[in-house]
């Protein structure tokens, strides 16, 4: 049933959410819900294999990853989520190649990045990653149209005119393109951010707590931009969230809990979310 899973307890029994609970989140719930995403018949866009993370050694060494093997299919939202220190942060930053792996491996399409040198991650997550984080990271001296374009000036890379009209329609930015982002509102400046990642067409997005600085109205904006992409543009995302309401925006949501998937929901409803987070600790 759709937000529906089974998780490991004593009892044994299947997880429900307590009489009288409610779903506390900055962001409503998108309205009248979304269709299921069919399942695309591509390879996974990244897999984990046998994933492992440790920071340190000996009596103080820090295991965040612990055997994770997990894929993200192509043209599909999905949520990581799990308790402070369950390693989702970790597991997204070894999937972008911002962090290397302890052991295991992790391929991008048909690259296996863990193998790759400085060099050749740079060049892999200029030209084929995307990333929003929570911090816009937006260059104050620019505009936003020229903060969506950098990416390609940076790579040397042609723009595609028509592809970032698109992208500029979906993400409502057309009349905010000549402003600084001193000029625009957080949710806006978001959304630059989310256009930059766009423009240069990147296999994968990955993004870490996108809606962490917003408000609850621009939060939701920003979240149904992410859904759209997806649904509109066949835009692969992965989100880091702690928010059960944000993570019901996803096709997915995978769990982690102390460096492990214990779990994952396949069309999340907020409570189905929360439930599984208040039984997993969270």
């Amino acid at each position: 049933m759709p937000g529906t899973a089974r998780i490991p307890s004593v009892s044994g029994e299947q997880p429900s959410l307590a009489e009288g609970a409610t779903v506390t989140s900055a962001y409503a719930s998108p309205p009248g819900g979304y269709p299921p995403a069919a399942a695309p018949p591509a390879p996974p866009a990244v897999v984990a294999t046998e994933v492992s993370k440790v920071y340190g050694s000996g009596d103080a060494a820090v295991h965040a990853l612990r055997g994770v093997s997990v894929g993200f299919a192509r043209g599909v939202f999905t949520a990581i989520m799990g308790p402070s220190g369950s390693g989702k942060s970790t597991l997204m930053h070894c999937l972008a190649g911002l962090d290397t792996v302890s052991g295991g491996q992790v391929r991008l399409g048909d690259s296996e990045i863990t193998r790759m040198s400085d060099k050749q991650l740079t060049l892999l997550r200029r030209n084929r990653i995307g990333f929003i984080f929570q911090a816009f990271n937006l260059l104050p001296t620019l505009t936003a149209e020229q903060n969506i374009k950098l990416p390609l000036e940076l790579a040397g890379r042609a723009l595609d005119q028509r592809w970032f009209e698109q992208v500029v329609e979906v993400v409502g930015l057309r009349d905010r393109l000549n402003h600084r982002p001193s000029e625009l509102s957080g949710g806006q400046q978001q959304r630059v951010a989310c256009a930059r990642a766009l423009v240069a067409r990147p296999e994968v997005i990955f993004a870490d707590e996108p809606t962490g600085n917003l408000d609850s109205r621009a939060g939701a904006e920003v979240l149904g931009f992410l859904r759209g992409s997806v649904r509109e543009m066949g835009q692969t995302i992965v989100m880091v969230t702690h928010d059960p309401v944000a993570a019901s925006y996803a096709d997915r949501v995978v769990f982690l809990r102390d460096g492990m998937v214990v779990t994952e929901l396949t069309r999340p409803t907020p409570d189905a979310v929360l439930d599984t987070l208040k039984r997993l600790g969270a």
